[in-house]
């Protein structure tokens, strides 16, 4: 019973330890772990490395040119289909021939249909002469139409080859290995002259110029805390803690228990909210680093 008393008074102390400020009684008011947005980059198509200039720590700009995958083997395809096309379009030239002469017919049709008209409408031309244009005119039209269709394949089939000559162009542009934001090289996956796969990764990109500090504080600490509010962010020094100014960026809507990582087994299993501050980087911070975080910016 005396232990189970004391376990209590335990739960208790320490649930009102958490809620206190940091200013009251010199403790932070939560704490956490540095992280950062990590991307990693795997090449979207399958051949040999040829150039992959890129090391862990590099400072790489977004657009940034990093190297290129063999592009022979599609150098090759496109023109194989380049000398398909041109044997296919040589086919097709006497029928677009035929329909360049038959549209020429259809417009001589055309105008003589209108100089009749004219003429029966000053009396000077008969319905019969109209008759007969008209019906030029639709015999016409059918021949085009004939030709139309028996050049249909022809047709089809240069457009399948446009379809295919566009994907050998994106492949061959995505052969190309260009970095997709600021940051830093994290992990380098891959060496030139190596054979490479789509979706296979070459490396991991992060911006470390700001870092995110995903804290945990206590429910009672929410009244107190706004998105865009400065707070102090301190990490462990040589001889005492560096202080930094950070900004709250995100507020957890919904309770979770306490990870692992912070303090006690018994503070783990207490609900807290998990809070993002943005912190300047000036080199010192570093992906998974601890630190705490004080609600007040005047605590150095």
């Amino acid at each position: 019973m005396k232990n189970k008393t004391a376990y209590i008074l335990g739960i208790i102390t320490l649930v009102l330890s958490m809620s206190s400020c940091g200013g009251d009684n010199g403790k932070a008011d939560g704490y956490g772990n540095f992280e950062a947005t990590e991307i990693t980059i795997s090449a979207e198509n399958n051949g040999k490395l040829m150039q992959f200039n890129v090391k862990e720590g590099d400072l790489l700009e977004k657009g940034a040119f990093i190297g290129y995958i063999d592009t022979i083997p599609l150098s090759l395809k496109r023109e194989q289909m380049l000398s398909s096309k041109a044997v296919v379009s040589s086919q097709s030239k006497s029928v677009l021939s035929q329909i360049s002469v038959l549209n020429a017919k259809l417009k001589t049709a055309n105008a003589n249909k209108l100089r009749a008209e004219n003429l029966i409408a000053d009396n000077a031309g008969t319905q019969k002469q109209l008759d007969d244009i008209n019906g030029e005119i639709d015999v016409i039209k059918q021949q085009i139409l004939s030709v139309e269709i028996q050049n249909a394949p022809v047709v089809n089939e240069l457009k399948s080859i446009d379809i295919q000559l566009r994907q050998i162009d994106d492949q061959i542009l995505k052969s190309k290995i260009i970095n997709p934001v600021n940051g830093t090289v994290l992990t380098k996956y891959a060496e030139a002259s190596e054979i490479t796969s789509f979706g296979k990764p070459l490396y991991k990109v992060a911006d470390l110029s700001t870092m995110k500090l995903r804290a945990y504080v206590s429910e009672t600490q929410l009244a107190g805390l706004k998105i865009g509010q400065e707070v102090t962010v301190k990490i462990d020094d040589a001889d005492a803690m560096q202080s930094h100014i950070g900004t709250i960026s995100w507020v957890a809507s919904e309770a979770e228990f306490t990870p692992k990582i912070i303090q006690t087994k018994e503070e783990r299993v207490a609900l807290v909210y998990a809070i993002k501050v943005d912190v300047p980087n000036d080199g010192s911070l570093k992906i998974g680093m601890p630190a705490e975080v004080w609600m007040t910016t005047d605590n150095n």
